[in-house]
């Protein structure tokens, strides 16, 4: 197989599982190249209904070049509300253009109607019970654009893309005329889970789980990486040497750090403000950032051990279109609109000896999915050697699920994940157009890298 970038193996991600020459290209060069739109599992009631019975606002938000978060912000900000009633069912890219559902908790409709923020179309939808989630959609639907690729890249897309068939479980090739043939990715975790530019988020979260929250606050804010800017490097720098003092001085770190940089500055202000001297000190800094963002640490590093356990699998040459003994399998979303192949881990199914059959029909006919775990405190590993991939994965980090009892927002039970994402891929190989839908949590980069086969980064 051929191996990954260096970057993407920091994340858990080791391999390509096509072998053939990659189109490489340019990404997001206009943000128009990379457009996604979310596939809604929400219907709102009507804005004139009771709003004590709907006190929330469902907006959908066209948004160009918007990181959700910042955008949450701005929305708050706009509005003169807390950010805390804002909420959303996806996060987004910055560099694209982006169609997603906000939802804005005792919101003013009419307020929200009137707003004017820069590069954002606002559509107010209705009212609902309760704020938009992550379970409210389908998954999302992609279109992509390549620039500056290979001159024989569309030959170099039929090679990939039959690779992915094959691999998906589809054995008919381009050349069969089979033009609507689903192609199978592994369901990795995108490299901007981690951070595009800087990938710590993973750290950050091992450090938490471990209890090491000193640590877990200096994997953020000090650390440097060398595509930021050199003073943002240099105060990451500062920071990092100043904590290896014997008597650190964060309010001189606080003033080194770039304004831009808000969640670092909001730590360090923590440490210099309230102290610095204990475990609890630093926990309460890490505390600082908002909600969804301590959550993100520790789902990190659930993502990166998912990333390795796809890693090995692929290593040992399981087969991830179909379980062998011992593997855990999820069923089909029955619910999921045509063309997207969305698994529900509510429902699980051990893999038996006796029943590697059954299940393997049950997966070669759409109808389930092999999965591995994002580990909780409730994950039960799987048996065979599927759980002997997950637990050697565990051992290496010293992990283990209970390790995942931690205290406030960063405490998670954990889950089980798809293996294989399937999806149905058009190219338009005129101008490199990639047109597919995935799932909830599924990252499009998880495609585009096989095609490309570059770094991340470049």
């Amino acid at each position: 197989m051929r191996e990954a970038h260096p970057i993407e193996q920091a994340v858990g991600i080791d391999y390509y599982v096509s072998d053939a020459d990659g189109i490489g290209g340019r990404l997001r060069v206009e943000p128009e190249d990379f457009q996604v739109e979310e596939i809604e599992n929400f219907e709102p009631e009507p804005i004139d209904a009771d709003p004590g019975a709907y006190p929330e606002i469902l907006l959908r938000a066209t948004l160009r070049s918007w990181d959700t978060n910042d955008f949450a912000s701005r929305l708050s900000d706009a509005l003169e509300i807390s950010r805390e009633r804002i909420s959303w069912a996806g996060t987004k890219d910055k560099h694209a253009v982006t169609t997603q559902l906000f939802s804005v908790s005792n919101g003013d409709s009419e307020a929200i109607a009137d707003l004017d923020i820069q590069a954002a179309d606002i559509d107010v939808l209705g009212r609902t019970g309760r704020p938009i989630s992550f379970g409210d959609l389908h998954g999302n639907r992609f279109q992509i654009r390549v620039r500056e690729a290979a001159t024989d890249a569309a030959e170099r897309v039929e090679k990939i893309t039959d690779d992915l068939r094959a691999f998906g479980g589809n054995k008919k090739t381009s050349d069969e005329g089979d033009d609507t043939a689903v192609a199978g990715i592994p369901n990795w975790f995108g490299q901007q889970r981690f951070g595009s530019r800087r990938p710590v988020t993973h750290e950050v979260g091992r450090n938490i789980v471990a209890g090491e929250w000193r640590e877990a606050v200096l994997s953020y804010v000090a650390n440097p990486f060398e595509t930021e800017p050199e003073t943002t490097q240099a105060a990451r720098a500062f920071v990092a040497a100043e904590a290896e003092s014997d008597d650190p001085d964060w309010a001189a770190c606080l003033d080194e750090m770039p304004g831009q940089l808000g969640y670092e500055r909001s730590m360090l202000h923590r440490l210099a403000e309230d102290g610095a001297s204990t475990a609890a000190d630093f926990r309460h800094a890490l505390e600082a950032v908002p909600w969804n963002l301590q959550q993100l640490f520790v789902n990190a590093a659930q993502s990166s051990l998912f990333n390795q356990m796809l890693s090995e699998r692929l290593r040992r040459g399981l087969p991830f279109d179909r379980p062998v003994a011992g593997d855990v399998c999820c069923f089909v979303d029955s619910d999921a609109p045509e063309g997207v192949y969305a698994p529900d881990t509510d429902r699980l199914q051990r893999v038996a000896d006796n029943r590697v059959d059954v299940m393997e029909r049950h997966c070669d006919r759409g109808r389930a999915f092999v999965t591995a775990p994002l580990v909780g405190t409730d994950t039960e590993l799987a048996d065979g050697e599927p759980g002997e991939i997950e637990r050697e994965v565990l051992a290496d980090a010293g992990i283990e699920p209970s390790d995942f009892e931690l205290p406030g927002e960063f405490t998670s039970s954990g889950t089980r994940r798809a293996i294989l994402v399937r999806t149905d891929l058009a190219v338009d190989p005129d101008d490199l157009t990639f047109a597919f839908a995935l799932p909830s949590g599924s990252y499009a980069t998880a495609v585009l890298r096989e095609y490309q086969k570059r770094g991340p980064m470049e």
